[in-house]
């Protein structure tokens, strides 16, 4: 039979919960204060998702597994999904062509 943990222990999850609910909470709190930001600064904070994508994917595209392979299947399977993103807009039809195209590339070229 295992014993309850000690009063320490219930102590910190409650002030780590406390903390992480505060957290959460002031953000949704202050929400509506984030809306009178400057239209300029808004403007550069719509394009933060897409930075954001770029730097987690382009890695991996162009240096997987650490190694530089700007020719290699990953690289070419970035750029079907780059132009199936322009042509369609669409992030469904984008992230299913990419995956389509990254196991067919990497099934063909090795």
């Amino acid at each position: 039979m295992t014993a309850w943990p000690s009063p320490e222990v219930w102590v910190a999850i409650v002030v780590i919960a406390a903390g992480t609910f505060s957290a959460r909470a002031g953000f949704l709190w202050v929400a509506d204060r984030l809306m009178a930001l400057p239209a300029d600064l808004r403007i550069a904070l719509r394009m933060v998702p897409a930075a954001t994508m770029a730097a987690l994917t382009l890695p991996a595209l162009l240096r997987p597994g650490g190694v530089w392979d700007p020719f290699g299947p990953r690289a070419i399977a970035g750029l079907v999904a780059a132009v199936v993103a322009w042509r369609t807009r669409s992030a469904l039809a984008t992230v299913l062509v990419g995956l389509a195209a990254v196991a067919l590339l990497e099934a063909v070229m090795g």
